[in-house]
């Protein structure tokens, strides 16, 4: 039983840190760069007048109202 806690840390550290390493690499490559794909993808074609002018004859605008 000497030394049984060290021994179980080490495992678990290292266990943990693989873990940790393997989420990190999912989320990075599964999620946050699709992400930046789609939001360059989406403001390669924006038009902020174009979304603008919509919203403002759409009413939504307080400070433009529609004419």
């Amino acid at each position: 039983m000497r030394r049984l806690l060290a021994r179980r840390m080490k495992f678990h550290l290292l266990g943990a840190f693989l873990i940790s390493v393997g989420c990190a690499t999912l989320y990075k490559f599964g999620i946050a760069e699709p992400r930046k794909r789609a939001y360059a993808e989406f403001y390669k074609s924006y038009d902020p007048m174009k979304d603008f002018q919509a919203m403002k004859a759409a009413g939504v605008l307080e400070c433009a109202p529609p004419k």
